[in-house]
């Protein structure tokens, strides 16, 4: 086994999952959801708890698993969770429910990411999650980044896509369309942004203003 190999097994089998989280996700997964995991949702509890947010929206539910890492990290804030998905939605609905979180902590609407996004205000959300639809990621990032406060944070899970990206061999559509991202807001002045590759990749952007 590799240091890369032995690393990740580590940081995967350290982390103890909270048993609301583990309920949804195994609700997730009998409903063939894809939600993020363990490490990952580690990761995005601390960058909630980091910022203070309070104001979050998701792209995608992940049937409640994403929501409830992000939450455990802000308990103070109000989540929008976006999902075409009915069924999803209405796990992440129970999931939260079960987990005692307020119903006025978290609204759920169910559409298409590219027709809910554009209706919403600019500049007033502490973090933005992006995990659906990952031939169109990067069209969400930059409907997060918009959405975004000054300092506010875009998230986009899965970013490694299972080591594709870093494989030059790989060029199919999801692959290229990650690959792109990374390099792209790796080179842009209004973020800053960096990679990290436990579980299934986080890439992690703050918003900043444009410098000159």
């Amino acid at each position: 086994m590799s240091e890369h190999d032995a690393n990740a097994r580590f940081i995967r089998e350290s982390i103890v999952e909270p048993d609301a989280i583990a309920r949804a996700r195994a609700h997730a997964v009998e409903l063939g959801a894809s939600p993020i995991s363990a490490a990952v949702g580690a990761q995005i509890a601390v960058l909630a708890a980091a910022t203070g947010a309070r104001s979050i929206v998701e792209i995608g539910t992940g049937a409640g698993v994403s929501g409830l890492w992000l939450m455990r990290g802000a308990p103070q804030a109000v989540l929008t969770s976006i999902d075409n998905e009915p069924e999803h939605l209405a796990a992440a609905r129970q999931a939260f429910a079960d987990a005692k979180i307020s119903s006025t902590k978290a609204r759920f609407i169910t559409g298409r990411a590219a027709d809910v996004l554009p209706r919403m205000n600019e500049a007033s959300y502490d973090i933005v999650l992006v995990d659906a639809d990952a031939e169109n990621v990067i069209e969400y990032v930059e409907h997060g980044l918009r959405l975004a406060r000054n300092g506010g944070m875009v998230l986009v899970p899965r970013v490694l896509a299972g080591g594709r990206v870093a494989d030059p061999v790989q060029r199919d559509a999801v692959t290229a369309a990650y690959r792109s991202l990374i390099q792209e807001t790796q080179e842009s002045s209004a973020v800053l942004a960096a990679v990290s590759p436990a579980g299934e990749g986080l890439l992690q952007l703050v918003s900043i203003a444009e410098r000159g």
